[in-house]
Order: structure tokens, then C-alpha cells, then sequence
């Protein structure tokens, strides 16, 4: 039987940041690498790709934001610039000069708009199933309703009966494994946290100034998100000076999660590009495709 390598445990503390408590995680030692989660999510959900990340030499920093988890919520809700504000305020509170990023889906989009206001504090950016906004191609109605509320947040029935039409990928293959969904369930969004996250993303746009992102950027999308159709990536590599596409063959919205070894090796092997070698081991086989920049 296969021996398996120890997990890493995570460092959480709370931090005040613009009148907000946030809960913050951080685990392993090396690059700091910030880790934005999608429309919902928890800091806890990202603990399949860390344990994969920190063997490779990542410090990772996970965090609430505001209404979800364990992070306080404002009483009213603020547009992107102030959510991406928040960030950069955190990452001054916590002495993080500056970091590589990884946004996810709406965390993607905060991703966006951290590197368009405060381009200093990051280094080398990866947006994962993610999209520019208006100007890009959104999901079908009937996704886009089911993803209105928090109820698969909430409710674990409801939840298996819609991933495999909401995720797509290996969760049309008897759902998603079950070590994703512990932590969703654990610390479901507040409802204002939620329709605050919604009215942020409402209206927004990366179109305008994409052009003038000059990190090197890696974009990865899967070719079965019904949530985040892939011509969303290739339109965020085309208009990005310094970026490539990675294509996850048969890969849907939580292919991060659902193929963590493989992701972290893929997102390992961009941020040390031309830097001292990480931590090796054997190259896991992954389901990609590279496609150049258009």
C-alpha cells in the first residue's frame, strides 16, 4: 500500500483590514503564493492544491472574503476596486511586499483588478476558469440561475443533483470527490455575503486596460466548464501582452480541485520559469494542452 506523504497543517489568524475582520490561513514555507477563491468559496476549500503546492516550495496565503467563511461582511456592498482594495490591504497587513497570485473564477476576476490598481504588489499572476467580465461569453441562463443564490452552499442534496450540469468535468462522472465538498458545507457564505459578491462582479469589466497588464500571466481554463465557456481564456490570452493558455482536456469549472497534483505542477512549473528550481518529484500525467498567446 502506498505510503502518503504527510499534510502540511495551515496557520490561521484574523486580521482587521479597512474596519473588516478577515480570517487568513497560511501553510508551508517558500514563495508566497495568494490564493483567490471564487464566488462563495472558503479559505478551506483550497486545501487540496496547497497540499500539492507546498511540497513544491510555495508558502501559500488563503483568505475569506468579506461574508464568506469565517471574514466579517460590510453592511453595504462595494463595487470591484473596493473588494481588490481589501486584498492589497491585506497583503500590507500581513508584511507581503509583494506576491505571485492565483484567482479562480471570481477570484480571477479580483485577481484582474489587483493586478490593473496595484500592479507593484504582484509578481507573476495565473487566472483559472475565470473571464474578463462584460465582453466576454457568460455561461447558459439555466447555469446562471442556479448559480444566483448560495443554496449549493447550504445544501448538500441540492448540490449533488446540479454538479454535473454546473461544474461539468469529473463531476458529470458521480459528482465531485468528496474532500471538495467538506469544507463548502462547513462554512457556507452569508446570504449578504453572497449578493454583495454578485453585485460587485454586476457591470464589471477587464476589457478596457487588459492590454496594459504586463505581468506574465498563465491562463488556465478547462474545455468543459459550463459555468466559464473556454473562449473566455482565449480571450483573456489574447488581449494580455505576456500570457499563455493552458487548456485542460476534459476539465470543467473545479478542475483545481478535481486534479490538484497536476494543477500544482503545471502552476509550479510557470512561477519558477527562469528562477531557482523549486522542490522535484515525478511528473504526474496532465490532461493539458499549451496554446501560444494570439
Amino acid at each position: 500500500m502506498k505510503k502518503q506523504a504527510p499534510r502540511t497543517p495551515a496557520t490561521r489568524t484574523r486580521v482587521v483590514v479597512d474596519g473588516l475582520g478577515i480570517e487568513v490561513s497560511t501553510r508551508g514555507r517558500g514563495r508566497p503564493l495568494l490564493l483567490v477563491m471564487g464566488l462563495g468559496g472558503n479559505l478551506g476549500m483550497w486545501e487540496p492544491l496547497e497540499q500539492e503546492l507546498v511540497p513544491l516550495g510555495f508558502r501559500t496565503i488563503t483568505f475569506d472574503s468579506p461574508g464568506t467563511g469565517g471574514s466579517d461582511g460590510w453592511r453595504l456592498p462595494r463595487r470591484m476596486p473596493s473588494v481588490a482594495r481589501v486584498v492589497e490591504h491585506l497583503l500590507t497587513a500581513l508584511g507581503e511586499e509583494q506576491v505571485d497570485v492565483l484567482g479562480v473564477s471570481l477570484g480571477g476576476a479580483i485577481a484582474q483588478q489587483l493586478a490593473h490598481q496595484a500592479p507593484d504588489r504582484i509578481d507573476r499572476l495565473v487566472l483559472a476558469s475565470t473571464m474578463p467580465g462584460l465582453g466576454g461569453v457568460p455561461g447558459s441562463p439555466t447555469v446562471l440561475l442556479q448559480m444566483s443564490t448560495p443554496r449549493r452552499y447550504r445544501d448538500p442534496a441540492y448540490f449533488a443533483t446540479i454538479a454535473g450540469a454546473l461544474y461539468g468535468g469529473r463531476s458529470r462522472e458521480g459528482g465531485p470527490p468528496p474532500e471538495i465538498a467538506v469544507d463548502r458545507f462547513a462554512r457556507p457564505p452569508t446570504w449578504s455575503g453572497y449578493l454583495h459578491q454578485l453585485y460587485a462582479i454586476q457591470g464589471w469589466s477587464s476589457m478596457p486596460w487588459l492590454h496594459r497588464i504586463r505581468h506574465s500571466t498563465l491562463i488556465m481554463s478547462g474545455d468543459d466548464d459550463p459555468i466559464i465557456p473556454l473562449i473566455n481564456a482565449r480571450i483573456l490570452a489574447w488581449l494580455i501582452p505576456r500570457a499563455r493558455l493552458h487548456v485542460v482536456r476534459g476539465g470543467g469549472h473545479l478542475f483545481l480541485l478535481e486534479e490538484p497534483r497536476s494543477s500544482a505542477e503545471l502552476i509550479a512549473e510557470f512561477l519558477t520559469a527562469g528562477r531557482e528550481t523549486v522542490r522535484a518529484r515525478p511528473r504526474s500525467r496532465a490532461r493539458t494542452r499549451s496554446e501560444p498567446q494570439g
